[in-house]
């Protein structure tokens, strides 16, 4: 079995898609997240700088980012074709007449083919779609929403201090759906107290869902973080390598083979962290998923049986 035919890469979805290598351009916009201005600090996991670790400052203007962004790429990669990505904290947390200046000034940047926003479940509302789809006939772009759901398990949703549970989730889900935007959903398959079975879940509920692509992280823990001290105090404990890998083998095996997998590990700097990825590159745990994977002669799809009234195929 070939490596490209585990799973449904982003990359491989790119190519097809434009017909060439796409690379993301990260924008970081004067913005922050509803759950960390309730009072309540917002998720366990997230540092004060949000999870755009290597992002611009924010003070700078989209354009200057975008443009200082692709000429790196274009100079390293010769690369053509860019998606921009509003990357950090929530980026539809904003008041309409900002968030469409910010997503017009992007657009207008030449090579550019999409938009990808990152935000959570509960900051979807019709008018922000509405920017979305003018923008998209306007100039011709295609439109991705990255919503962090990271688990099925609500009560794990609570215990990370959240802020929505899965309902927010679905309804986000089917407002968007209306317009036809991509969806890419942030999973974290080993968060404290969640088992292999919320991994199944949670592959089932997106695969359901008819969700687009799917980004799969591993938990990592930032510093001067509420999860940082829990960690250090010893008040809670991460899963082993393997049954990581396992969880997310079995997380692929259950997932629709449509669906996209933009990425498998995160990523963090060395130097922002407590803990990532077991001490272990992203590149090399990835090996170590295909060669697994290969064993077991798995692939993303396996189990891929139990929607469309699965249970009249006893009859």
């Amino acid at each position: 079995m070939e490596c490209k035919k585990l799973y449904y890469t982003y990359s491989e979805y790119l190519k097809g898609k434009y017909g060439e290598k796409v690379y993301k351009l990260p924008i970081n916009l004067p913005v922050t997240c509803p759950n960390r201005i309730s009072g309540k600090g917002g998720c366990t996991f997230c540092a004060e700088s949000g999870t755009g670790f290597e992002a611009a400052d924010s003070g700078i203007s989209v354009q200057e980012q975008l443009l200082s962004v692709r000429q790196k790429i274009e100079e390293k990669y010769h690369a053509h074709k860019f998606i921009a990505y509003f990357q950090n904290y929530t980026n539809t947390f904003l008041p309409i007449e900002f968030f469409s200046s910010y997503i017009v000034e992007a657009a207008v940047i030449s090579d550019i083919v999409g938009i990808a926003i990152s935000t959570r479940p509960d900051c979807i509302r019709k008018e922000y779609l509405d920017v979305l789809k003018k923008v998209s006939d306007d100039y011709h772009l295609d439109i991705c929403i990255e919503l962090g759901l990271q688990t099925a398990n609500y009560h794990t949703l609570d215990q990370i201090n959240r802020g929505h549970g899965l309902a927010e989730f679905l309804d986000a889900v089917n407002q968007i759906k209306v317009y036809g935007f991509d969806i890419c959903t942030h999973v974290i398959l080993n968060l404290p107290n969640d088992t292999i079975r919320d991994a199944v879940e949670t592959a089932k509920i997106l695969s359901a869902m008819k969700i687009d692509m799917v980004k799969i992280h591993s938990l990592y823990i930032a510093k001067n973080t509420i999860l940082c001290e829990a960690y250090e105090n010893g008040t809670i404990t991460l899963c082993e390598k393997e049954e990581y890998i396992d969880r997310l083998i079995t997380f692929l095996e259950y997932l629709n083979p449509e669906i996209v997998v933009e990425r498998i590990f995160s990523r963090i700097p060395k130097e922002d962290s407590v803990f990532c990825n077991w001490g272990t590159s992203w590149w090399k745990l990835t090996d170590e998923v295909r060669t697994e994977m290969k064993k077991r002669e798995s692939f993303q799809g396996k189990r891929f049986h139990y929607l469309d009234g699965a249970a009249l195929n006893q009859l």
